[in-house]
């Protein structure tokens, strides 16, 4: 089975889900910037769990893109040492893509992704999935997203489907939002989603 190792821009892109690639044999690599003094608790706590497949790497320096050279460093030497793995950079930084294509071309698997939930190895199957544990998902997702959660319907229906790797039909999307509403995780007026998640049923 080929290794998957999933490179994270953290001056761009700060996961809120990490825990999401606990279950998968990931080796997970968190570039951190030279003034970036401090790692949310929470990420720091999971990164503890991947033992030796988790490792922060601190620039040295500061610079314009000093980060992303870093990351592309580090991209050709995993994949010159390891041809046959999958790799994942998570950024939004649509820098990456020229190099990410040369290395496609070359016969390397890597691709970028902005979120974690976006990548293909953890999209979560809408069909096989039974309604509790799709809404226990939701509400775990939520929960890392702290104050970036949706606060309108359609941008929540939108985190719902893309989390189900965009196979729900609108009319589940609806019954998990009366489920959500039901259980009080979340509350919805005038289109405006408020959140109660720890105090659901």
């Amino acid at each position: 089975m080929a290794t998957n190792y999933v490179l994270i821009d953290f001056e761009n892109v700060q996961p809120k889900n990490l825990e999401l690639l606990e279950k998968h044999p990931f080796k997970v690599f968190i570039f951190v910037g030279a003034n970036q003094a401090k790692v949310p608790f929470d990420m720091a706590e999971t990164m503890q769990r991947f033992g030796a497949n988790g490792k922060y790497i601190k620039i040295a320096g500061s610079g314009k893109n000093a980060l992303d050279f870093h990351i592309a460093c580090y991209l050709g030497k995993l994949s010159t040492e390891d041809p046959k793995g999958v790799f994942h950079v998570i950024s939004r930084d649509k820098g990456f893509d020229l190099l990410i294509n040369h290395l496609r071309d070359n016969g390397i698997q890597v691709q970028r992704v902005k979120d974690l939930a976006e990548m293909p190895a953890l999209k979560i199957s809408a069909t096989k999935t039974p309604m509790q544990e799709k809404v226990q998902v939701i509400v775990k997702n939520l929960k890392n997203r702290g104050q970036s959660r949706p606060r309108k319907v359609d941008t929540l229906s939108n985190t719902i489907k893309s989390l189900f790797a965009g196979k729900m039909e609108q009319a589940e999307i609806n019954q998990i939002l009366n489920t959500l509403q039901q259980k009080k995780y979340i509350a919805i007026k005038d289109k405006a989603v408020t959140y109660s998640l720890d105090r659901g049923k």
